[in-house]
């Protein structure tokens, strides 16, 4: 079987050193079989050897490999729809619970950065940048959507206030949050891995999952070994494949694309984002970025629906950065890569149970840093007999894009492009 190395990128480029992980060859049993080891599968094995169990985890490259390793690098929080959407959807009642876990996720990253001493980079603040009046009184209704439920470290800024935070003319105004953040993400997966065997978790690289045996006793092929599980944790997301046809449908890989630049000067980095906050736009296909602990810009944006890898990457989000900061029109770029994320119709994760002892979560739509964190701590509390939080996600209505997998690809475009003319019109 051929080896699956970490993608070029500025993340594998910089990654703190790793043991080496051998592929599963022979039968293990164990009492939780985790199949990926990105953030939802390591957040998941972390919470449950935490409390006792055993737990074997499967990856089908190296840990971190899918987008755990190649996102924005952006703590954010609440879910790619907000609590108001959902609560229309389902009432107030589970909206309530919903609302409750919107800012979890980011508590428990830093919680894991503590208490496993993990090196990658964490800054605190984050900031979403309106580029009309539209989209800032958004953000003014968002801020007292998150206080409602007890999220207080928002500030509303000005065109005057969002320039002391990032050296352009682009934005009307924004939100700060200071709870948001950013890190070096493959770095945390990584840590948080060496957390995982530093408990007694066992994981393996070069490992995919190519078939589950369901019932009673499961169990997990590899090529070349099998686990035997009490339980299994499906944990794939925009990487799972067709290992589970039921989760496929209602589902579909999406691509963003990430640069990154060379050094800068303290100068230049200082005069972009004097308080080193990250920053994403208002727009609904949203544009990100940040500095990173070399003082690089790392910026990202854009979508291509179905997951291909478009041929040339700096063409599409180097003029976006340009517009934002012309002044780094001379500046070389060192990395360019695309990451995967899995989409779902309504925009929020797809949690659940198949049978008595397989589960899932998958679907972050795009806003998985923090939910994935989360989502580890639900699955964990589900397989420990506490069900009411991962019940409140495995309730939400979700269905299958329409036309099946073959429109899939074009509906999701037509939409975009429907409300990427909606922002810039500003309507």
């Amino acid at each position: 079987m051929p080896h699956t190395s970490y993608p070029s990128s500025y993340y594998a480029a910089s990654a703190n050193p790793v043991p080496a992980r051998p592929e599963l060859q022979g039968e293990v049993e164990t009492d939780v079989c985790v199949i990926g080891a990105g953030y939802t599968g390591l957040s998941t094995a972390l919470f449950l050897l935490e409390n006792g169990f055993k737990v074997t985890v499967l990856e089908a490259a190296k840990v971190g490999f899918g987008a755990s390793g190649r996102n924005g690098g952006q703590i954010v929080n609440s879910y790619s729809r907000d609590i108001d959407v959902i609560e229309r959807s389902v009432g107030a009642k589970q909206a309530k619970l919903l609302g409750d876990m919107a800012f979890e996720g980011g508590r428990i990253i830093r919680e894991r950065i503590a208490k496993y001493n993990i090196q990658c980079d964490l800054k605190d603040g984050g900031v979403f940048a309106a580029l009309s009046t539209k989209q800032m009184g958004h953000l003014e209704s968002q801020k007292k959507l998150w206080e409602r439920f007890g999220h207080t470290q928002l500030e509303l800024m000005d065109a005057k206030r969002i320039r002391e935070v990032v050296g352009t003319d682009s934005y009307v105004g924004g939100m700060l949050d200071m709870s948001g953040g950013h890190i070096h993400p493959l770095n945390l997966a990584l840590g948080e891995a060496a957390a995982v065997e530093s408990l007694g978790g066992v994981i393996h690289e070069q490992s995919p999952a190519v078939k589950i045996d369901r019932g009673a006793n499961p169990v997990v092929h590899t090529p070349k070994g099998r686990v035997k599980a009490k339980f299994i944790v499906v944990a794939g997301n925009a990487y799972l494949g067709g290992l589970v046809p039921e989760l496929a449908s209602k589902s579909m890989p999406c691509g963003t694309q990430v640069i990154t630049t060379e050094p800068l000067s303290a100068d230049l980095a200082k005069s972009l984002l004097p308080t080193d906050y990250c920053v994403e736009d208002c727009n609904y296909l949203l544009d990100y970025y940040r500095l990173t602990g070399d003082n690089r810009l790392i910026f990202g944006g854009g979508v291509v629906y179905g997951a291909r890898d478009p041929s040339n990457i700096e063409a599409i989000i180097r003029p976006k950065m340009l517009k934002v900061f012309p002044q780094l029109k001379d500046v070389k770029i060192d990395f360019a890569w695309t990451g995967n994320f899995l989409l779902t119709l309504s925009r929020l994760p797809q949690v659940g149970r198949i049978g008595d002892n397989i589960y899932y979560s998958q679907g972050c739509s795009g806003h998985g840093v923090t939910y994935t964190h989360l989502a580890g701590k639900l699955l964990a509390e589900v397989l420990r007999g506490q069900a009411e939080r991962f019940d409140a996600f495995a309730t939400l209505p979700h269905y299958p894009f329409p036309g099946g997998r073959m429109f899939q690809v074009p509906f999701s475009a037509i939409g975009a492009w429907y409300y990427t003319m909606r922002d810039k019109l500003g309507i």
